[in-house]
């Protein structure tokens, strides 16, 4: 397996750490003065100070446009589930509230998306099966 390395920007680490250690639940690795990784779900998310990406809202998904650049993960859906449940008990205000998409076909997938403290979007999707995520 290979682990995917992602490295952003973002102005403050306390709500940094808060946010993605205590409400997504990932594991702090190392970090110094300017920066903090995280295992984000298996995979390598470095957050360094500075100014964080400009986004825009262009990317379409379903009827709805959706921040682009965006990152995310992709979840079985239990776990999905339980995300769901997770950032709602935590206030999560969702841009693109939780929904499934596709219904019926090799690509259904549920979806949603949100931002960081720092303004980061964030889409966490779930598929049923695997067999599914690259399925046209």
């Amino acid at each position: 397996m290979s682990v995917f390395h992602l490295a952003l920007n973002v102005n403050d680490l306390d709500e940094t750490r808060r946010f993605y250690g205590d409400v997504l639940g990932c594991t702090e690795g190392r970090s110094t003065d300017s920066w903090v990784d995280f295992d984000f779900f298996g995979h390598q998310l470095s957050l360094h100070l500075g100014t964080p990406f400009a986004t825009a809202n262009t990317g379409k998904v379903g009827d709805h446009m959706v921040a682009m650049p965006h990152f995310g993960v992709v979840l079985d859906k239990p776990d999905w589930d339980k995300m769901v449940a997770r950032l709602t008990e935590a206030g999560i205000d969702f841009e693109l509230a939780p929904v499934t998409r596709f219904p019926g076909t090799a690509g259904e997938q549920s979806t949603m998306f949100f931002r960081d403290p720092c303004g980061n979007p964030i889409e966490i999707k779930g598929f049923a099966s695997t067999d599914g995520i690259f399925a046209g």
